[in-house]
């Protein structure tokens, strides 16, 4: 006898209530609305239904409980009210907030903050052992601050289970007394130690594997942009490639590289990477350190931006300050307008890139305007020629060659250790003459030659 079989034996969502709090000094780029919005998605993407939200403005917050004394009762009843589960901050809490907050909502309710709610997307969304380790080390060194009697949700992977455990925030560590909670601790500190050594061979492998990538002399372009702005959609569309792409936050955690014909005849590897979001845990930044690397020394970076999204502007800026932090500011950008075809004015596309530099308008679903972007990567990485002064000891042999084949000399001096060089180079090389540079004095001891 056949035997149906359910259609979804997927567990219940939790119930989330969300909480946004603005500060009248130290204002952040999105609105209050907007921001919550974002948290909205964000709870979706984790596998929380969100049913209900509380808003406040403070000077700054409470030194208790983040949020006044009358604001949490306020929170308790419609968290009691609405069955919520999760009560979820969207600024990151310090751990006193987050122990007296739950210990002031009740023992049905857990509280999480934007960045433990990251966290745990990224978890959900790691597949390769790389990304598994650095997001287990982001977790672990997020969590261990937080681990007492009390604060039982360490999340899905922390101490090196690596497994689902079901919910948000997933199981804890917890012993009967501060004996067992200083075991913890060692064993999490030790678990850090370890993921921190395991994660410097993989930087030292993607370092291997860049500078084969170099000695090829084929250019790498790599895809920044906002979470959820489409990079691994125009990846896929420009490489003929099959990258996950979904409409949904951090669909994509581990970079994917693949090549891409450009007019001419000429080549380049395009890279898609993690998406950026405002309010990004720091903790994720120096987790995926070996990761963003992969951005810092491209040779081009395409800044995908969702033109349709009504902050695509505040996205640009939170974008271009992350690579701020990861010093990646000096590589030429060609800026992607994406998702064109949603505007309902197609003229509004060029008006809007008036407001970019060097950006072009294009429809990664639809594949338009790709012919125009390839032939702007082509310009900037092959026709487009930046002036440097620089001094190159003469170990580096191969990068004297390198800028006499693929560089214009205006003048050159030959000294003791080395050979000073004033000329231009294409865009797609500057990175590698980045160490270089004029303002690493050459020794004393030189002469003309």
């Amino acid at each position: 006898m056949a035997k149906r079989i359910p259609e979804s034996t997927a567990p219940p969502r939790e119930r989330a209530f969300l909480v946004g709090v603005e500060f009248f000094q130290g204002k952040g780029r999105l609105t209050l609305d907007d921001s919550l919005a974002e948290l909205t998605l964000l709870a979706d993407t984790a596998g929380l239904d969100v049913v209900g939200e509380l808003t406040q403005k403070l000077d700054r917050p409470n030194p208790e409980s983040y949020i006044g004394s009358g604001k949490v009762e306020e929170l308790k009843a419609l968290a009691e009210e609405t069955l919520a589960q999760v009560v979820l901050f969207d600024s990151e809490l310090n751990p006193r907030h987050q122990r007296n907050l739950e210990t002031m909502l009740g023992p049905n309710v857990r509280v999480l903050d934007r960045t433990a709610l990251i966290l745990d997307i990224f978890a959900q969304h790691a597949h390769t052992s790389e990304g598994m380790l650095q997001v287990e080390l982001a977790q672990l060194e997020y969590y261990l601050p937080r681990l007492t009697r009390q604060w039982t949700h360490l999340a899905r992977q922390a101490g090196g289970g690596g497994g689902r455990s079901g919910g948000v925030g997933g199981v804890g560590l917890r012993g009967p007394g501060e004996t067992q909670l200083e075991i913890d601790r060692r064993e999490i500190r030790r678990r850090i130690d370890h993921l921190k050594l395991e994660l410097e061979k993989v930087r030292a492998h993607r370092m291997r594997y860049r500078a084969q990538r170099k000695r090829s002399r084929i250019p790498t372009v790599a895809l920044v942009g906002y979470t959820n702005a489409g990079k691994s959609t125009l990846l896929n569309r420009m490489a003929k490639s099959d990258v996950l792409a979904a409409d949904q936050l951090f669909a994509t955690l581990d970079p994917t590289t693949r090549r891409v014909e450009l007019p001419g005849g000429y080549a380049t590897l395009l890279t898609d990477t993690v998406g950026f979001i405002q309010k990004l845990p720091t903790t994720l930044v120096a987790a995926f350190r070996a990761t963003l690397e992969e951005i810092a020394e491209a040779d081009l970076l395409l800044h995908i931006v969702d033109v349709s999204h009504p902050n695509a502007m505040a996205q640009y800026q939170s974008v271009q300050e992350t690579l701020e932090n990861i010093h990646a500011t000096h590589i030429p950008v060609v800026t992607v307008l994406n998702k064109a075809d949603r505007l309902t004015d197609p003229a509004l596309a060029e008006e809007i890139s008036r407001q970019y530099p060097l950006s072009v308008a294009v429809s990664a679903l639809k594949g338009t305007g790709l012919s125009e972007l390839r032939q702007m990567i082509q310009t900037e990485l092959y026709e487009t020629y930046t002036p440097v002064e620089i001094y190159l000891p003469y170990q580096q042999g191969q990068l004297i060659s390198q800028f006499h084949e693929a560089g214009q000399v205006e003048r050159i001096e030959h000294t003791r250790g080395g050979v000073k060089i004033q000329g231009r180079i294409p865009g797609r090389l500057v990175a590698q003459f980045r160490d270089f540079e004029k303002n690493q004095e050459a020794p004393e001891e030189e002469h003309k030659e």
